[in-house]
């Protein structure tokens, strides 16, 4: 478990960025999914981040089943990367990857964007275009934003948080 720099994450959302748009580009008629795994701070790769990334790969892939046509998974130190091109509208796809992040008990761990191109490149669907409440944060049931914004937790605290979901997860599974 290595830190990473500012500048390595935001060079790894460049790639992202572009690796969207190649794929986007690439599959006319084809709608691009894209999971990350919400971990704060400086070290990005976990046992914990691991087992989010796989337990939302296997979400995506059960829920849209022989509708997917391309997977590929990236795991750099600055976080797990997954791109899924399917076979549904993307106004489909995206309720199905909120039903994902609402239902899963790792679901709030999971960010799960469907990913369209626009003229400014590509930018992912709004849940809340589709009638999904915001984001609540884990400590506190707020929304994500406000509480990132006010910074009412730590880092630690958020880690230590997702820690035992990750571990409560793993102990219940099993």
């Amino acid at each position: 478990m290595s830190e990473i720099t500012l500048d390595q994450l935001l060079a790894s959302r460049d790639r992202r960025v572009e690796r969207q748009a190649a794929l986007l580009e690439g599959n006319p008629g084809s709608t691009l999914i894209c999971l990350t795994v919400q971990f704060p701070g400086r070290v990005k790769r976990t046992p914990e981040s691991l087992i989010v990334a796989e337990e939302g790969v296997n979400a995506l892939l059960d829920t849209f089943g022989s509708s997917v046509r391309l997977l590929r998974k990236f795991d750099p130190e600055t976080g797990f990367e997954a791109y899924m091109l399917v076979d549904k509208p993307s106004s489909e796809a995206k309720k199905a990857t909120c039903g994902i992040e609402n239902s899963h008990p790792l679901g709030r761990l999971m960010d799960i964007d469907v990913i369209v191109l626009s003229e400014n490149g590509p930018v992912p669907l709004s849940r809340e275009d589709f009638g999904f409440p915001p984001r609540l944060c884990l400590l506190c049931n707020s929304p994500v934003r406000e509480c990132m914004r006010k910074g009412n937790h730590s880092k630690e605290e958020l880690i230590e948080a997702m820690n035992r979901m990750v571990s409560s997860y793993c102990h219940n599974k099993n």
